[in-house]
């Protein structure tokens, strides 16, 4: 028997009899005070809004928005103003900390171009400055794998210089190559299923291949946290759709157990199928499916079961294959198995892997098989490269050293942030990282005020995150030496307590109990 941590940091019994290890999850409850000042902040942001609204009506202060041309003032309008609210007076004022432009590898450290705006962040002029060695906390390349040298980067040159840049043909016409069929072979291969087929852009993979597997008269169960590209893919299905609450189970019972006893609306008739929508890690959450649980669910009322794994493939597991290797469970379990190759791979483009009558069906119906352009060679052999380095059939230990170098790094990048008072969610064993913030004029300063200090950041606010839930978003790569998280901690600490920022009322056990945790629990029965 195994004991499961859950919200809040209490201690609960989920089902454990199903992990083969403890699975261990934070989400520390926000303080009163602070949710209050939260609201307070963004009512006060609010308000002076509709005055500058007021003021851009009378001509009193410029308006930099799309706005109707004179002549077409008869018009039905073209754009949405009022619904443009958020976006003209509170992210233009902290417009600043996104799409800064960067003029190397994105890797463990990278340069960033240093801008200007006179005019309170609705342009901006490059200053011909360059920030060099910025330690980049903010990228998706868990493994290290987005370099420009080494062996993926050499063998991607070559295969550009035998096949070109692009193929500029679908599959289907004359765009499919050898290296499409070796890639799917070893994807196949590396995820432990039957046959795979790959698509040349991450998002269209999920947006373009749900309507294929579900339609009209089906139900779609979705988690209430997953990715945009799922929520698109449900919608363009054209199935019921309805959200359960993140990571639980009770909620998605009973939502099953609903759909079974009740049937179609009106009709009553049975569903055609049922699909649940799942992540493997949640990129804003940082916490992890509770994939046996769902697996048992999903067995239980005779379900189909989706799995995005665009963030745990490569990144968990000890053999890097994603969350089903973490738990140790049977790919075969999982009925759509789907990732993509933009994070841990150093590429681009997404998969779907699963049984061969599966993936025949894709590759006839498939909108994103069908019409869009296939997969670069370059990027193919990227992937191809570095999948066979992470599987250890280049000849070397790298893959395996990057693995175990990435948990390292997540294990002390998570626990020095407890330690030093902030409050963080997800799992443990997550390399995606959430910093909690809360407050809106704390988003803006906070990324100021870490490239100030070098840092290349990710911050993330409402629509992206509950609106009281702003945050800073760390994703740890195997290419961090413990020089640079040092660095980058030593930083986080100082703007930290510059802006008030650790929240945390929670004392976190230390080494030694850790430690004792874990060997009571490798004594169960």
């Amino acid at each position: 028997m195994h004991i499961v941590y859950s919200e809040n940091n209490h201690n609960v019994w989920h089902n454990a009899s199903v992990y083969n290890k403890p699975f261990v999850e934070s989400f520390e409850e926000t303080p009163l005070l602070v949710a209050v000042l939260t609201y307070m902040g963004y009512g006060i942001l609010t308000l002076f809004g509709y005055l500058r609204d007021f003021l851009r009506d009378w001509n009193f202060e410029k308006c930099h928005v799309a706005k109707e041309r004179d002549e077409q003032k008869d018009f039905v309008p073209l754009y949405q103003d009022f619904e443009n609210f958020y976006t003209r007076n509170l992210y233009m004022r902290i417009r600043d900390n996104w799409n800064r432009p960067i003029c190397s590898v994105p890797g463990a450290r990278m340069d960033v171009m240093e801008r200007v705006t006179h005019d309170y962040n609705w342009t901006f002029k490059h200053t011909g400055t360059v920030l060099f060695d910025v330690i980049n906390m903010g990228s998706y390349n868990y493994l290290g794998f987005a370099e420009n040298s080494g062996l993926c980067a050499n063998a991607a040159v070559e295969a550009a210089m035998k096949y070109g840049l692009g193929v500029c043909g679908t599959r289907h016409e004359i765009g499919n190559l050898d290296k499409h069929e070796e890639l799917e072979k070893l994807v196949a291969r590396f995820l432990g299923v039957e046959s795979s087929m790959v698509f040349g852009m991450g998002f269209a993979t999920n947006s373009m291949n749900i309507p294929t597997l579900a339609g009209k008269g089906c139900l779609i169960l979705s988690d209430e946290l997953n990715h945009a590209s799922l929520v698109l893919g449900a919608r363009l299905s054209g199935s019921t759709i309805r959200v359960f609450k993140h990571n639980n189970m009770q909620s998605l019972e009973k939502l099953l157990r609903d759909a079974i006893v009740h049937g179609q609306p009106r009709t009553h008739r049975p569903w055609k199928k049922i699909l649940i929508l799942v992540e493997g890690i949640y990129s804003m959450e940082g916490s992890i499916v509770r994939l046996p649980e769902v697996i048992a669910l999903k067995k239980k009322y005779k379900a189909y079961l989706y799995l995005d794994e665009a963030h745990s493939i490569g990144a968990l597991g000890p053999g890097g294959r994603g969350v089903v290797d973490y738990f140790g469970l049977d790919p075969c379990d999982v009925d759509i198995m789907m990732g993509t190759f933009t994070k841990s791979f150093g590429a681009a483009g997404g998969y779907i892997g699963g049984n061969k009558e599966l993936i025949d069906y894709l590759r006839t119906h498939s909108h994103s098989a069908i019409y869009a352009t296939s997969m670069s060679p370059p990027v193919a052999q990227q992937i191809i490269t570095s999948m066979k380095c992470i599987m250890g059939e280049d000849g070397t230990t790298l893959g395996q050293e990057r693995l175990c170098q990435l948990s390292k790094n997540t294990t002390y990048f998570r626990r020095r942030l407890q330690e030093m008072g902030f409050i963080i969610y997800g799992n443990n064993d997550s390399p995606v990282v959430p910093l909690m913030l809360y407050m809106p004029a704390k988003i803006g300063a906070f990324g100021r005020e870490m490239l100030k200090r070098n840092i290349g950041t990710v911050v993330v606010g409402f629509p992206a995150t509950p609106i009281i839930e702003s945050r800073a978003r760390f994703c740890v790569s195997a290419a961090h030496t413990k020089e640079m998280l040092d660095t980058a901690l030593n930083a986080i600490s100082e703007v930290g307590d510059l802006l008030q920022l650790k929240y945390s009322r929670h004392a976190w056990p230390s080494d030694e109990e850790t430690n004792h945790f874990s060997y009571l629990d490798s004594h169960q029965d």
